[in-house]
């Protein structure tokens, strides 16, 4: 079996981010769990090997729905990556989270259904802990990074992840916003679940391109246009690249967090 190429850092994202990267091999790969959505590009950011993933194929080929997280997640822990940058186009569930802003999200609420979300189907049981669902060391790098660039952020929210690919409805939404909650978005559940299974650290990034529907009756706010999400995707687009082109050489060489030892004492024996 021919040896796959070695990374140290996985970003999954849009498939803009190729224009950010020097590319110096791509990777056809194949999991237990079928391809993932692409092929993976690796390239290099100051010593490091960083494995790049468009977690909706580079044609944006395949709904949130549709995504092979699985194969997505198990190709990087192929790859030998220990860290995962997981950014993504999201709508804000509060006025006080404005277009144009990043959240460093550390928690979720899962509102999809029938998405394959395990690895460990049995025939042992396992339990993973997720009361804190994403890496506290790449929080605290992404937080201490944007900081020093200026980077107007939040430190931490809830991101309600819905099944996709439609939107929420103005009554969802309201709901959604009532509950305190401050993101919304379509692929984060089970993306980051999975990699911790694997104990692979993960870290949201959730860039905000909108108010979601249910905010649009609030006197501050107006009704989103499509012109408008595109014009603040592409400035967050900007924004995102000086942020992980920071951020990512800061990743530690050993690990102490949580998500290193998410499978101990896991098992049902």
């Amino acid at each position: 079996m021919k040896r796959l190429p070695q990374a140290d850092v996985g970003v999954f994202g849009g498939s803009g981010f190729y224009s950010f990267l020097k590319v110096k091999e791509e990777v056809d790969i194949d999991t237990p769990y079928g391809k993932p959505s692409d092929k993976i590009v690796i390239s290099e950011l100051d010593g490091l090997r960083v494995a790049f993933l468009p977690r909706h194929g580079r044609k944006h080929n395949f709904p949130p729905h549709m995504i092979n997280y699985r194969a997505n997640v198990f190709a990087m822990k192929q790859l030998g990556v220990k860290q995962i940058f997981g950014p993504c186009a999201s709508g804000s569930l509060q006025p006080w989270i404005k277009p144009g802003e990043f959240v460093i999200c550390d928690q979720f609420v899962d509102r999809t259904k029938g998405r394959i979300d395990t690895f460990y189907d049995g025939p042992k049981t396992t339990h993973i802990s997720m009361a804190e669902p994403y890496c506290p060391e790449l929080r605290e790098i992404l937080a201490e990074t944007a900081r020093e660039l200026g980077i107007s952020f939040h430190e931490k929210g809830t991101v309600v992840v819905i099944q996709g690919p439609r939107f929420s409805t103005r009554s969802e939404s309201r709901w959604f916003s009532s509950q305190g909650w401050e993101v919304i978005n379509m692929t984060q559940y089970p993306e980051c679940y999975l990699a911790r299974e694997l104990e692979i650290c993960y870290v949201n990034i959730s860039l905000i391109t909108d108010y979601d529907v249910g905010l649009e009756g609030h006197p501050e706010i107006k009704p989103v246009t499509h012109e408008e999400v595109i014009k603040v995707f592409n400035q967050n687009n900007d924004k995102l690249r000086e942020l992980l082109f920071k951020a990512i050489p800061k990743v530690p060489k050993v690990r102490n967090c949580i998500c290193s030892q998410a499978l101990k004492g896991a098992t049902v024996n």
